[in-house]
């Protein structure tokens, strides 16, 4: 495991001092460089490169138009289950929550796919709690089998499964997979997650080598910030990317920027807003143009977690997809209904408005990342 080993390898303290220590002549060091190395990255997210945050910006802006030209990808996440056999403190589908639970059939995955292509998406994100006796490859398979067809690309958001398991799904016409590590340090994980599989921070580690030994066409990696030392975190997130790139160089890498946010039940909501560990928007901001400016190829995705304001302001300096008009509970699109939603989202804009929104920052959407999947492996 390639990819883990060298994440292991990592003195999370180590990294905390020296990010604390960036002075302003590193930051300057690293903004004069073409190739930055990880020790520039730090610079570029410390407390010393705050006032440096309009130079990075508008060099995260050149490096975005360089390599993914004036687009802005767009996709949709569909949540078929909130089932879940783990308890995370920080999370809504936590088994311990009192909730209904919904798992969706494949008629009305069916129902849900026909109103999102009628919103005009073709990029589907599945996402379902972690719960594999009732949610796993054989409810993965029928799912897939069914929608594969109506979707452009299809990624998933579900527990880490083995290798022979991404292999078989990516035969069905499976493109990406997202494994959020949530954090790097395993103390911290430990405290968040006391009960279920997700406990095992090594099989989740692991996740990102079993999809490049697939062959996964986009691993999807990143940190829920607020839940560790983000700055730490941070930069295990662009270790994470490089090293995949490194050993993996057939998979494409996208790096997600989750905020901790307040759900139901959520054992965090009253320290939230005190939380030190949490970004500010404009942290936040510094930390997307840091991984453009380090990683250029990279893909940097922000979702609906966000302000309509700070996506707007973002979209131009880094970000290359973003999921609009979210709902974060199953059953969501193609009618009302009660699930619980697995944690609060802020931009609650209209597809339309979104989309006027990306026009009038200069961008042109794009609905289909790839070939549909019938159309593969042919000659055209």
């Amino acid at each position: 495991m390639k990819v883990a080993q060298t994440l292991l390898q990592q003195d999370l303290s180590h990294i905390a001092l020296s990010v604390n220590s960036k002075t302003a002549r590193d930051v300057e060091v690293a903004l004069s460089k073409s190739v930055l190395n990880l020790d520039d990255f730090m610079a570029l997210i410390s407390p010393a490169a705050t006032p440096y945050l309009e130079n990075m910006a508008t060099r995260a802006h050149t490096l975005t138009r360089q390599r993914f030209g004036n687009t802005m990808q767009l996709f949709v996440p569909l949540y078929l289950s909130n089932l879940c056999a783990n308890e995370c403190t920080y999370c809504g589908f936590t088994m311990s929550n009192k909730i209904k639970r919904t798992t969706l059939s494949i008629n009305e995955t069916l129902e849900e796919i026909n109103a999102i292509n009628t919103m005009g998406f073709s990029q589907v994100l599945l996402v379902t709690g972690e719960h594999e006796s009732k949610v796993g490859m054989h409810y993965f398979e029928q799912v897939i089998d069914a929608i594969r067809d109506n979707v452009s690309y299809l990624m998933m958001e579900v527990q880490p499964l083995d290798c022979t398991e991404y292999e078989k799904l990516k035969t069905l016409g499976l493109d990406a997979v997202l494994v959020y590590q949530e954090t790097y340090s395993p103390s911290y994980y430990s405290n968040y997650h006391t009960r279920g599989k997700k406990q095992d921070f090594m099989w989740r580690l692991e996740a990102s080598d079993r999809l490049g030994q697939a062959g996964i066409d986009k691993i999807g990696i990143g940190a829920l910030l607020g839940l560790g030392n983000w700055r730490v975190d941070s930069v295990m997130t662009a270790l994470h990317a490089q090293t995949i790139q490194q050993h993996y160089w057939q998979s494409r890498v996208s790096i997600a920027f989750p905020r901790l946010r307040r759900c139901e039940g959520n054992s965090e909501v009253g320290s939230i807003d005190r939380n030190l560990n949490l970004p500010n928007e404009r942290q936040l901001l510094q930390l997307i143009c840091a991984h453009r400016i380090y990683n250029p190829y990279a893909e940097l995705t922000l979702s609906t977690r966000e302000s309509a304001k700070f996506r707007d302001g973002a979209m131009t300096l880094g970000i290359t997809s973003m999921s609009a008009a979210s709902q974060t509970q199953p059953g969501g699109y193609s009618k009302p209904t009660q699930a619980l939603n697995q944690f609060d989202i802020d931009d609650n804009r209209t597809v339309s408005e979104v989309v006027n929104a990306i026009h009038a920052n200069g961008l042109d959407t794009i609905w289909q990342d790839w070939l549909p999947f019938q159309l593969r492996d042919k000659s055209v």
